[in-house]
């Protein structure tokens, strides 16, 4: 129970007129007096009750803590094992996450391949070099290569020429 500002003022006033202003400081004092013996008693059942009841249930309690750590501890292992063994049987036939590292990894080798088959497509482009020039055949082979993608295109067209030609049957 709280009391505020204006509690404090309706009882002062009511204190005035019932006790009146002379015996009001008086009463005052004994109220105060009283008080004050009342907060000394009720801390001194606090402390009581705290040394004879609460500090023993601790100490009884202690060695139940001490023995109940280890399980504890074998608790939290166990249960970590078993959200892992769960994870595990979860991700059963689905392909492994790959990390941020490996996806970065696969797009610049993927750049990487892009720049070196540009230059290679436009030295194809220029194929006016005869075999008996005295450039090397080995630059002159990477120039003329063809990257996967157009090589399955150019097998597809030569299939695709070749059923013409036959007239449909294989």
């Amino acid at each position: 129970m709280k009391i505020g500002a204006m509690e404090l003022i309706v009882i002062f006033i009511v204190a005035l007129l019932v006790i009146g202003p002379d015996k009001l400081p008086s009463y005052a004092k004994k109220f105060g007096n009283a008080m004050r013996e009342f907060r000394k008693a009720s801390s001194d059942m606090t402390q009581d009750i705290r040394e004879s009841v609460v500090e023993p249930l601790e100490e009884a309690q202690r060695p139940l803590r001490e023995a109940m750590e280890p399980l504890e501890t074998l608790k939290k292992d166990v249960e970590g094992s078993f959200k892992g063994v769960e994870k595990d049987l979860k991700n059963i036939g689905k392909p492994a996450p790959k990390d941020k590292k490996a996806e970065a990894a696969e797009e610049e080798s993927a750049a990487a391949e892009a720049e070196e088959a540009a230059p290679s497509e436009a030295a194809a482009g220029q194929d006016s070099v005869p075999a008996e020039d005295s450039v090397s055949a080995e630059p002159r082979q990477a120039a003329e290569s063809v990257s996967a993608p157009e090589a399955a295109d150019n097998g597809a067209a030569a299939a695709e020429n070749d059923q013409e030609t036959t007239g449909g049957t294989t």
